[in-house]
């Protein structure tokens, strides 16, 4: 449950990215206040451990089980 949790934070992070690489709009800061409340800082965080976490997912023998 813990890796589909952080798979879907970071793919929310990659269409963040993708939103400010293509219309300089960053949603996360929109929706919480700014790029530099304390609330979006936070989401950042959040978004940048569960991409961490999905790096082991690459090294997992079987990632892509429901086990």
């Amino acid at each position: 449950m813990l890796d589909k949790i952080c798979l879907i934070l970071s793919i929310i992070g990659c269409l963040n990215w993708g939103l400010v690489g293509l219309f300089e709009f960053d949603l996360v800061a929109w929706a919480f206040g700014g790029s530099t409340a304390i609330i979006s800082r936070i989401v950042y965080t959040v978004i940048a451990l569960a991409g961490i976490w999905c790096i082991s997912l690459l090294f997992r023998r079987n990632c892509c089980n429901d086990d």
